[in-house]
């Protein structure tokens, strides 16, 4: 099957890796020969939620590297970001940016960023956010809560 794009551009903090990650991912090498992945460094990540939760940068590396070979993915690059434009405004011939829903803003952060350097916007590519079946996304947030697994599951309460 032919891709639509030569190189595509898709970012997180891909914490616990997930169904609404691995539902990003699979998209981005659905529609790219080549994925660039920028993962949020340590740094990056203080100021979120239950921050003291997530996972050190090189373990969720470690996670992405074991769902790429389980998949069988080898076209792509991870690198780090200490950014939300990260590298995405820097590499001309990156065409297209995967985002989910809920990210759409940031990928027009990123066109804004990259037409300010004279580059070419990025086509947005959009999938739905994943259901948990508490009926709110599959988020690392609540699996970091406590109250969901990384299927959307909800997790017993420990007394």
């Amino acid at each position: 099957m032919r891709k639509p794009y030569r190189k595509v551009v898709v970012g997180g903090t891909f914490d616990r890796l997930h169904l609404g990650h691995k539902a990003l991912l699979r998209k981005a090498f659905e529609v790219g020969k080549y994925v660039y992945v920028g993962l949020t460094s340590d740094e990056m990540i203080r100021n979120k939620p239950y921050a003291d939760k997530i996972l050190p940068y090189e373990l969720r590396l470690a996670d992405l590297l074991k769902f790429f070979e389980v998949n069988g993915y080898t076209n792509y690059r991870v690198i780090k970001i200490n950014t939300a434009i990260g590298f995405a405004d820097k590499i001309k011939s990156l065409e297209a940016i995967v985002v989910s829903e809920e990210t759409y803003k940031g990928a027009l952060i990123v066109n804004r960023a990259r037409e300010e350097k004279g580059l070419k916007p990025l086509d947005i590519v959009t999938i739905k956010l994943v259901k948990s079946r508490i009926g709110s996304k599959i988020s690392s947030t609540l699996i970091r809560a406590g109250l969901i697994d990384p299927f959307g599951n909800p997790l017993k309460k420990k007394d």
